[in-house]
């Protein structure tokens, strides 16, 4: 059984895998602020599903270090250094591996394609923007750590990174409403300029063969596909390949199905 535990900035999921990876069960809380409250929480949520698990794979919102699982910061909360892999091994007394949470999310929805490309780029916008890169089928190591959403850009006379002005959070700080309540076409048409303008900085650096737009904002993908695709085959110059773009198939559950995959490839 593998236990598959996805930190958010609000919520944290809790879900029992088996080797076929199939989610049996799963449990959600809020994510406390404090980090000490967050483990006591998270044992006792561990503890309802009564399991034994063979391994257990974190998906954590910032910068993991690699191999021992500390996480040096957090995207959405206020938690530095922490040691999250030790802290998870003692609760669980299970070999534990923490990745971060857009690789898992794009491990997932690569493996989720009828044909498995050579390279996937993955963008999740929520809160903030995130992506994965998969290579092959599996997290590239090379870019592990990339961090698209921080890409600078000179937006509104100011050089500002591309979440600032193209995020869940700058939307709703523009228009003052989120994206599930944004129906007007005019105003999907000018966040998906914003979009467009980050894919295609990002598809001419890592030239993938697919992109897949998963997140909350992410989840509204019909409302802004056609004007992204328009804008990207805009500015997209001619050196530089226009690839499909695809909506997440499993946005919600994109972080732990990753997280099953990945326990598959490198803990069984």
């Amino acid at each position: 059984m593998i236990l598959a535990i996805d930190i958010g900035g609000t919520k944290t999921l809790v879900a029992s895998v088996d080797k076929d990876g199939r989610i049996l069960d799963e449990k959600r809380f809020s994510t406390p602020k404090n980090y000490k409250e967050f483990l006591t929480t998270l044992a006792a949520t561990i503890k309802l599903t009564k399991n034994n698990y063979s391994s257990a794979v974190v998906a954590a919102p910032g910068k993991v270090i690699r191999p021992v699982g500390d996480v040096e910061a957090f995207g959405n909360l206020n938690w530095k250094n922490v040691k999250l892999a030790r802290d998870v091994q003692k609760l669980t007394k299970c070999s534990v591996t923490v990745e971060n949470d857009a690789n898992l999310a794009g491990l997932s929805e690569a493996h989720s394609l009828d044909l498995m490309p050579h390279r996937v780029l993955y963008i999740t916008i929520s809160t903030g923007i995130g992506t994965g890169i998969i290579t092959n089928g599996v997290i590239d190591p090379d870019f592990a750590d990339s961090e698209g959403g921080m890409m600078l850009f000179e937006h509104n006379n100011k050089l500002i990174s591309w979440e600032d002005f193209a995020s869940g959070k700058a939307i709703v700080k523009k228009y003052g409403q989120k994206a599930s309540e944004i129906n007007d076409p005019r105003i999907w048409n000018e966040i998906a300029e914003w979009f467009a303008v980050g894919i295609v900085n990002l598809t001419s650096v890592l030239d993938p063969d697919v992109i897949i737009i998963g997140g909350g904002v992410g989840t509204h993908f019909k409302k802004f596909e056609q004007p992204l695709k328009k804008y990207v085959e805009k500015l997209t110059p001619s050196v530089v390949s226009i690839v499909p773009i695809f909506e997440a198939k499993q946005p919600e559950q994109a972080v732990i199905n990753g997280c099953a995959i990945y326990a598959k490839q490198h803990h069984e």
